[in-house]
């Protein structure tokens, strides 16, 4: 089994006296965190990483496509398994709702015409994806139940004091989620710099096992891509996931004058044996008035 841990897990299961690796084979699962641990150390049994198919729902999978036409086969790549078993358990396990809302980024496309220049002299892209950093941030900082974790046996809220977002990138090698750790601590031009790095090094394959776990919360921007909206999946233990897909123009009616106003589309995923509708609804409102006006952000 080709288990995924960060130094910082395996350092406290060693302390702990817990092998790591029989854990992995006792639960099924291929990435273990500290609190795997802590529910091994208390009687607890991990959900394992992916539901079980019974033998009449897969016998219907077993098909032999090339009896119907010519084919090619295609190994998946480990970090692709290691993607499909996590994601696998997260739609088996996760009762997830997504709540859909847009935001207003006239002000934020602003600053970053006004900020081109000084973003060159830094050697910077000033994207719009660091504002979104910091707003998702402040709002895990206001909104604490949503900086939080479900323990495996579904009994315990494990509330975090610090704040680190992941960043999906889509490489050549499967989805990575580089890890910005203390995102609330930093400011625009240094949460721009670290984001280009983390995604470049990510399409590297430069990433290292301790970047890519711990997160609060992720984000997952198809903006460069399009769409109008999506369900992004809730990746364990974090507890909600936001998605954000290509700016629109939107007609919005001042009295009887009609404006054109750019707008992002957001997609909150969550999980609701912790988070219901009116905390998504509420926690999505918060953000998206913190991009309509960034300079709350900035102060």
């Amino acid at each position: 089994m080709d288990l995924q841990a960060s130094p910082s897990t395996k350092n406290y299961a060693a302390n702990k006296g817990v092998d790591l690796e029989a854990l992995a084979r006792s639960t099924g699962r291929t990435t273990l965190g500290r609190e795997d641990v802590d529910a091994h150390l208390g009687g607890h049994t991990p959900a394992p990483a992916a539901a079980t198919a019974s033998p009449d729902q897969t016998r219907y999978w077993d098909v032999d496509h090339a009896a119907h036409g010519p084919v090619t086969e295609e190994p998946l790549s480990r970090m692709a398994k290691v993607a499909a078993a996590n994601l696998s358990a997260a739609g088996a396990l996760i009762p997830q709702v997504t709540h859909h809302d847009r935001a207003d980024v006239t002000a934020i496309e602003a600053l970053r015409k006004t900020w081109k220049s000084e973003a060159r002299a830094r050697d910077i892209k000033l994207t719009a994806l660091a504002f979104h950093v910091m707003a998702l941030a402040r709002c895990l900082r206001e909104v604490p139940r949503f900086n939080a974790s479900l323990t495996p046996d579904g009994e315990t809220l494990v509330l975090k004091d610090y704040v680190h977002i992941g960043i999906a990138v889509d490489t050549p090698n499967g989805l990575m989620v580089p890890v910005i750790r203390d995102a609330d601590q930093k400011g625009l031009w240094a949460l721009s710099a670290e984001i280009a790095d983390l995604a470049a090094r990510a399409q590297a394959r430069k990433i290292g096992p301790d970047e890519m776990g711990g997160a609060s919360m992720s984000i997952s921007n198809l903006g460069g891509i399009g769409g109008t909206a999506f369900t992004p999946i809730v990746n364990p233990p974090e507890l909600a996931i936001l998605g954000i897909t290509r700016t629109e123009t939107v007609t919005v009616w001042d009295g009887d004058t009609p404006r054109p106003v750019p707008m992002v589309p957001l997609d909150l995923s969550y999980d609701h044996r912790v988070i219901n509708g009116a905390d998504a609804a509420r926690f999505l409102a918060r953000y998206a008035r913190l991009i309509a006006d960034p300079s709350h952000l900035l102060l």
